[in-house]
């Protein structure tokens, strides 16, 4: 079904650009950040004392941001609405020794992070992106936003079994990218990124670098109402979220009942379980850090979280309509139908039905439709941060998201409406 509301072709536009401005988590938390000064929203750092101020503020801390809005009038003991989402994608990742090749051709030694579609990776045009550790100790971002490397596959007259029997790939032997010709020389990638980058090799002490396609998000479809680009899976949702805080802090009428949140965490396509990922304590230290500086007591912060909301929205499966047998036959999440409310009883999702009554809520505020996903009884159910943020915090957590084709590809496909439609939610959902 298509969309009551007028699809806002800007929001899906600034999407765009801010996929290409976000090849690594790095580079999302910084053109998230980015977004939110334009908002009056100021950066603290974790190492400073904080004050109860009103306003936009938030914190850096890796491929990871946290930001809040603290409205006139509210308590110290005032609940939180939190969107959480994450930054990383599947995808590849560059070696601590990353120089490699052989019979002549160089090529970058890389890890598999996350569960990527390996296949999609093939024969792409790929640049490079993420971050220089400097001896200093300080961090420089680093976008190679051109055609670099290639994993080339193999052609189907060396492997006449491609076709009729599917692709195998070796994680180790077949995915590491040609970016040139010659003899292996060691430090030269990091040298050539240094380069880049614009600082002194000798400076350089550590890296976090991946590959990503340098082709451009596009709409397709015969009345574009289809968005393909890179990393949906989950900037599509960081994305939604800051859009909607921004708004949310930037209304006339400041009166807001809650303190609205963005919780946007790396590592969630392996876990988790890290400093900066919805497993650690980030969260938790900067909705009680703001508590307590706005001179509240523990009993504060217990009531507080007793009444703070989190909608964990990440992307979730459209029904694909040649392998519609393993979809659920009675839930059928389509394109442009809005955002989906994502159900499992085992709680891979955290939602339950008093979550599903404040997500209906919000999307019925907004005048946004939704639908509801739930897997197959005979496949295996994916999770998300949704049920982490609820054990650890123990706040009332409720997964949620965008119907997406092609999840972990290289190049995902979702609806041109949809990314307007859950900004909308979330926006209202911040609010109250």
């Amino acid at each position: 079904m298509s969309s009551p509301l007028r699809f806002d072709r800007g929001h899906t536009d600034d999407l765009m650009a801010f996929l290409m401005a976000a090849p690594s988590p790095y580079h999302a938390v910084a053109a998230a950040a980015a977004r939110l000064e334009k908002a009056g929203f100021r950066q603290v750092e974790e190492t400073d004392a904080w004050d109860g101020s009103v306003g936009g503020k938030y914190v850096l801390r890796g491929g990871a941001i946290v930001a809040w809005y603290v409205p006139e009038g509210v308590g110290a003991h005032t609940p939180f609405r939190i969107v959480g989402a994450h930054t990383d994608s599947p995808n590849l990742r560059v070696k601590p020794l990353p120089d490699t090749g052989a019979y002549g051709w160089r090529q970058i030694a890389v890890e598999i992070y996350g569960g990527t579609l390996l296949n999609t990776w093939l024969d792409r045009d790929l640049g490079l992106a993420g971050r220089l550790s400097l001896r200093d100790g300080t961090h420089r971002l680093v976008d190679i936003d051109r055609p670099l490397l290639r994993v080339p596959q193999l052609a189907v007259h060396l492997d006449r079994s491609a076709n009729p029997d599917g692709l195998k790939l070796d994680r180790q032997k077949h995915m590491q990218p040609i970016w040139g010709l010659g003899e292996v020389e060691e430090g030269d990638l990091i040298r050539f990124v240094a380069d880049a980058a614009g600082v002194d090799p000798a400076e350089v002490t550590g890296w976090d670098l991946m590959p990503h396609p340098v082709e451009p998000p596009a709409y397709l479809g015969r009345d574009h109402e289809l968005l393909a680009g890179p990393r949906m899976d989950n900037l599509l949702s960081v994305h939604a979220a800051t859009a909607a805080l921004a708004a949310v802090a930037t209304q006339p009428d400041d009166r807001i009942p809650y303190i609205p949140v963005l919780a946007a965490f790396d590592h969630e396509e392996n876990g988790s379980q890290s400093d900066t990922g919805a497993d650690g304590p980030l969260l938790g230290t900067v909705l009680e850090r703001s508590v307590f500086a706005r001179g509240g007591s523990y009993e504060d912060r217990a009531r507080a979280f007793a009444g703070t909301v989190c909608l964990s929205s990440d992307t979730g499966h459209a029904v694909h309509p040649n392998y519609a047998e393993r979809h659920d036959p009675t839930h059928h999440p389509v394109a442009n139908g809005g955002p989906i409310l994502k159900v499992n009883v085992n709680m891979r999702y955290a939602t339950d039905g008093g979550g599903r009554a404040v997500f209906a809520a919000a999307c019925e505020k907004a005048g946004v439709p939704w639908q509801t996903f739930v897997s197959n009884n005979s496949m295996p159910c994916g999770t998300t941060i949704g049920p982490i943020t609820a054990a650890r915090h123990g706040i009332r957590t409720v997964d949620i998201g965008v119907a997406i084709l092609s999840m972990h590809s290289a190049r995902e496909l979702c609806g041109a409406d949809d990314p307007y439609l859950l900004a909308n939610a979330l926006a209202a959902f911040l609010a109250g």
